[in-house]
């Protein structure tokens, strides 16, 4: 399998040839989350055959939830020998990704995970990170990328929500409490995120999250319970002027659209959240969520979106999809 690509090195290694990067003017881009070793994993030759160029873990990539180092990097290694897994490596280019909570090591668990540095360490050894990256280095996972379709620069900017993180408290009815002043990201992500943003010259920016950016309404884990890390977060996407923001997330068990409108922009953001690589939510009660296009999905899929260059524009296809081929929801969006 290549390694993944830092964002100099793919972005050099992609512009050195403009007459490949003319000739493909498409770009594909699979991606997913919640991951169980001890469960069936039948989607990885189903997103293979819609030959993607890249895939994102988002996140629970595997379920570690322990203190425990060697149990975590057993786990680890032995995602990486399953045959399915071990023949999607073969067959998709690049493999990034981030973390969630249970990958972190502990359900919930934010900044004051006590084996966090040992953690990040494993997780980019899942992810092949090489051994000199200033990614093993930082203090967090986040990092960002970019790649081409045609001549369009898209930019995938993946965030740590764990290594940061404040404490988010539950109520009596277990649901979680909002930390009205608490923050996410910490700020040398916070100041690298700005930097990666502002003045960027990609015309698609993709962010990784592995918990939801825009739904407010359901009671888990989400960006909301900390609404002034979720307003910085948004007032900087309209402060920077970053083109063409898409939002992907996991975490929830479930697939759906969101879409918002910022004051003073003229494109709504899409949201895409694709959770559920080997298990879903079973439960059938609708959720509400302000923000939501198209259905909730409850069965086993996995997110695409298939970039593609015609004349001056750049247009995105995002795709919910299970088995068989199965279409649970597809949005055609302008992005540049």
């Amino acid at each position: 399998m290549k390694k993944p690509l830092s964002f100099l090195t793919g972005l050099v290694l992609l512009l050195a040839n403009p007459a490949v990067a003319q000739k493909n003017r498409e770009l594909t881009i699979a991606f997913g989350s919640c991951n169980k070793i001890d469960l069936p994993q039948p989607l990885w030759p189903v997103i293979a055959r819609d030959k993607p160029q890249v895939w994102i873990w988002l996140g629970d990539n595997v379920y570690g939830d322990t203190n425990d180092m060697q149990v975590l990097k057993q786990k680890y290694d032995t995602q990486l020998v399953l045959p399915g897994y071990q023949q999607f490596r073969k067959d998709v280019p690049t493999i990034i990704g981030t973390w969630d909570d249970h990958d972190y090591g502990r359900n919930d668990a934010g900044k004051e995970y006590p084996f966090k540095k040992e953690s990040q360490q494993l997780a980019l050894d899942f992810l092949q990170e090489p051994k000199d990256s200033p990614r093993r280095r930082q203090e967090g996972i986040y990092a960002a990328y970019t790649y081409m379709a045609g001549t369009k620069k898209v930019k995938v900017i993946l965030l740590d929500d764990r290594y940061h993180q404040d404490e988010l408290r539950r109520g009596p009815d277990r649901a979680y409490l909002q930390n009205p002043t608490g923050d996410i990201l910490g700020e040398a992500q916070w100041q690298w995120l700005q930097q990666q943003l502002t003045g960027s010259d990609a015309d698609v920016h993709i962010l990784g999250s592995g918990i939801q950016f825009l739904p407010q309404q359901h009671p888990y884990e989400k960006w909301a319970n900390f609404p002034t890390a979720r307003q910085r977060l948004l007032d900087l996407l309209i402060s920077s002027q970053a083109k063409g923001v898409l939002l992907v997330s996991g975490d929830r068990h479930i697939g759906e659209m969101s879409k918002i409108t910022l004051a003073g922009q003229t494109r709504p953001i899409y949201e895409i959240t694709s959770s559920g690589l080997t298990h879903v939510d079973p439960r059938i009660v609708e959720e509400p969520n302000q923000y939501r296009v198209g259905p909730r999905v409850n069965q086993q899929h996995y997110g695409l979106l298939r970039f593609r260059q015609q004349g001056k524009k750049l247009l995105v296809t995002a795709t919910l999809k299970g088995e068989g081929n199965k279409v649970f929801h597809s949005e055609e969006i302008e992005v540049k």
